[in-house]
């Protein structure tokens, strides 16, 4: 996998282009957000993630999909369990991934994020192919977005408290976090 700088892009992934993004009011990716997903919840690898953020969910499919119809949202990025990776926005727009959101006293978080969404769900761990996907990608996006460091990854929850849970308790934010300090000491 290569993020190609330029274009916001990443090689060695799948892309699915969404139309739910716009331009980003500056020219600023300093946060990266953490989130889980599954459609319908907690069932895994069935590509609906891909079909909601491309506005192509089927809402008779699943009793679940009908309370969502009508939302328009988007990530970056989705690792699927198996490891696998999907781009639905040039990291160089804004996708609709945090909402109502606020970190370090900044708030409309998509105007300066990447979000990655991880398939999942807050009771569950997640794989270790997903670790392996997430820590790449991570470090592929922290070499491109130099303001994105340690101290500015963070999960839904934390910039949205009260409103959203994700990545959940399951996420191992140690396992993360060391990976990328050791990419750092390895320099």
């Amino acid at each position: 996998m290569h993020l190609d700088p330029a274009s916001g892009w990443c090689q060695g992934v799948q892309h699915c282009p969404s139309p739910n993004f716009n331009a980003r009011p500056a020219n600023e990716i300093s946060l990266l957000v953490i989130h889980n997903i599954s459609l319908p919840p907690a069932r895994f690898k069935t590509g609906k993630v891909q079909a909601f953020f491309q506005n192509q969910l089927d809402v008779n499919e699943h009793p679940y999909f009908a309370g969502i119809a009508d939302l328009r949202v988007s990530a970056h990025f989705l690792i699927e369990r198996d490891g696998d990776v999907f781009q639905f926005v040039s990291c160089l727009e804004r996708a609709w991934h945090a909402g109502v959101s606020s970190f370090q006293g900044r708030d409309t978080c998509n105007d300066f994020s990447i979000g990655i969404e991880l398939e999942g769900t807050d009771d569950q761990p997640f794989t270790d192919a997903q670790y392996a996907a997430l820590i790449e990608l991570t470090r592929q996006l922290q070499a491109a977005f130099p303001a994105i460091t340690g101290e500015r990854i963070c999960g839904h929850s934390d910039i949205a408290p009260g409103r959203k849970t994700d990545p959940g308790p399951f996420f191992d934010w140690s396992r993360l976090q060391s990976a990328l300090l050791d990419e750092v000491r390895s320099k």
